[in-house]
């Protein structure tokens, strides 16, 4: 598996990120490599898997500011 250089802020939710990750490739019908090597994915799918991804935080961070 490939080696990350980022650093979780708080690292008990590499689990929950992960699940994240797969919930958006299995959505978006993107393949996750099973070694880890994106090099064979396009851009335009990892790209994708980072905003489905960034938009479920946001959603989560206003669902939490709102006191739901």
């Amino acid at each position: 598996m490939a080696s990350s250089n980022n650093q979780l802020v708080v690292p008990q939710a590499r689990a929950a990120l992960q699940s994240m990750k797969m919930e958006a490739a299995q959505s978006l019908g993107v393949q996750i490599p099973a070694d880890g090597y994106y090099g064979n994915v396009t851009s335009r799918e990892t790209g994708s898997l980072g905003g489905y991804i960034t938009k479920k935080l946001v959603q989560i961070a206003e669902q939490q500011l709102s006191g739901r």
